[in-house]
This record gives C-alpha cells, structure tokens and sequence, in this order.
C-alpha cells in the first residue's frame, strides 16, 4: 500500500512526513478505521529510513488517538479525526455532580482539537493500577486524581513525569509532579474558623469521616480547629444508626449522606440552623435550594478544570493550590 512519501529536501523531518501522510490517506478515504498500515519494516525498506523514524510517527499517531497496534499483528486505523492534535487520560475517583462542573469546563477551556478519554476507578487500588498500565504510550497527557489510594506512585511512575498532572488531593510520593490540588487541613480550618460566630450557639460538632474515601488533611484540620477552640466533638465513621440531637452540628463531606442525616432531622422534628446544623462538603446547585440552602465549604472546581485545560494547552508544569471557601446559608 504505497500511502507514505517522503522527500528528502523538503526540510519536514521524515517521521513528520510519515505522520502526514498517514493523515492525508485517511482525510482522502484512501484508507479507513480499521485498515491495517503497511509494516514498520515495510516502510523503512522502502524510503530508506531508520526503523526509529517509522516508530516515531507511529507512536504520534498512536498517542493521538488515530491508530492502534495490535500485538503480533501490527498497526490499524482506529480513528479517522485526524485534526485531533493531543489525546487526554482522565481518571477520576468516582462522578458526582461537582465532578461533573470540574469535566466540564476542562473540555470548554481545552478546544475541539484535544480529545479526552474519562475513566474512573472507584478507590479500588487494583483498578487503578490497571487502568494506568493499560493506557501507558497511549495519550500526550495524564490526569489523574489519586484520592486517598494509597502508593499510587508505583503505577504512576510508569508515566513520563512531564506528561503528568495530579488533581485534587496530593500525596508526599507524589510532590514531583505538577498539580491542581485542595489543601484540606488548611481549608477545613480556616472555614470552621470563619463560621465560628455560628459554630460556637452549638453544643458539638461532629465530622462524618471515611477512612477508605476521605483526605486525612481534613481529619488532622478539624482536629486542630476543634482543639484550638476548646470545644466538644466527635469523628464518626457512619450515621446509619446515629439519630441527631439538638444542639450539634454535623460536617458531611459526601452528598447521599446529607440526605439521610437531613432525612433523620426530619425524624427528629428538629429545626435545621436552629437546634442542629449541617456543614457539607463541595458545593452545587441544588444545596443553594435543599431546606432554604445548606452552609458548603468548597473549591471552586470551574477554575480547577478551567485551570488544568490551561497547563495542558501551554504544556505547563507548576503546582497550584485550588481556593476554597465557606458559604453560608441557613443550614448553620
């Protein structure tokens, strides 16, 4: 299949002229998804050039989304977008409706020319083992959110080191790498600080927190603030059989358990910002209506996405703390 030409005076690299070609052929219909390519040897053998330069362009290719190779069998078309420049590998921990404001102003800010691939790994650490070794070679770039996952880096080291960014919570393994993160110890403090002229009509403050799924920043910062403050709490692991009682305050850092602990208020027939309080975790549309609005501490995960698209296209490397805030509503 004669579809690559080369010029050796043109002054385009010969992998370049390789990767055109393949894309000129398939703009042209000339070949379509699913084609098998000629040979890496094939083409070498034919334009006299080093078996690395075939690779090369290959491999751009590849990262791109516009072929795959197949073990044993050789190189296939599988994606006739070829104004696709860069391929993206997106793992977050699980989808939820914050996550989802995060997706989707990465892709506005990102452009029609980056194609994302999203994948999920439900802090199941040998999922996320497997969907990193799976993906190596395969995309420009790596974002990825850890969660609280423990030696993420031995998978991760697998990556190129600059093609990598890490989202949302940041290990000590993982300080090398470029990142857009919450500082939760910091964050959990300095929020419960500034509602404290609120906090302090309450008896207790309770923290609903999972080992398997929470950042330990945010247990070692409300320890400290609860510390600092001299008042009476708790660190509970779920409130499946806990009813609520007048005078606490509940900080819910997942969003199916603030149903059931503002169902059991209900219960209760307790006044939520009244005799009891809730503080949660990650703000959206709908605590601006629960109840009259329930009082959040959140990062602003527009500017997060908006933000990682940005490194992205300028091919970046920094470390960036994410703002978070306190917003008061009538749940405190």
């Amino acid at each position: 299949m004669g579809i690559v030409a080369i010029q050796n005076k043109s002054g385009v690299p010969k992998y370049k002229q390789i990767v055109t070609s393949i894309e000129n052929a398939i703009a042209d219909g000339v070949i379509k998804k699913g084609d098998k390519l000629p040979s890496i040897n094939s083409i070498r053998d034919k334009h006299e050039v080093s078996r690395d330069t075939v690779l090369s362009a290959f491999n751009e290719l590849k990262t791109r989304g516009i072929v795959q190779s197949i073990a044993g069998k050789g190189y296939y078309v599988s994606s006739e977008s070829v104004n696709v420049n860069q391929k993206v590998f997106l793992l977050f921990d699980e989808l939820n409706a914050f996550k989802e404001d995060l997706y989707s102003s990465f892709l506005n800010a990102l452009g029609e020319n980056i194609h994302v691939d999203i994948f999920f790994h439900h802090f199941n650490h040998d999922l996320f083992n497997k969907l990193i070794y799976d993906n190596i070679g395969n995309y420009n770039y790596y974002v990825i959110m850890p969660a609280n996952l423990k030696n993420t880096n031995q998978a991760i080291e697998k990556l190129p080191i600059e093609k990598v960014c890490i989202l949302d919570q940041i290990h000590g393994e993982l300080d090398g790498y470029s990142a857009i993160y919450q500082n939760f110890e910091h964050d959990i403090f300095n929020n419960l600080t500034k509602g404290m002229r609120l906090i302090k009509n309450y008896k207790k403050l309770i923290l609903l927190f999972s080992e398997d799924k929470q950042p330990q920043g945010m247990l070692k910062g409300f320890k400290r603030f609860v510390s600092e403050n001299n008042l009476d709490f708790e660190v509970i692991s779920s409130i499946r059989d806990r009813m609520p009682k007048e005078g606490e305050v509940y900080i819910i850092p997942d969003d199916r358990n603030l149903i059931r602990i503002i169902k059991k208020i209900k219960e209760e027939k307790l006044r939520l910002g009244k005799s009891i309080g809730i503080i949660s975790y990650n703000d959206t549309m709908l605590k601006e209506i629960v109840e009259g609005g329930i009082t959040t501490i959140s990062t602003d995960f527009n500017k997060m996405g908006a933000r990682l698209a940005q490194m992205i296209i300028n091919k970046e490397q920094a470390r960036i703390e994410n703002p978070n805030n306190l917003i008061l509503r009538k749940s405190l």
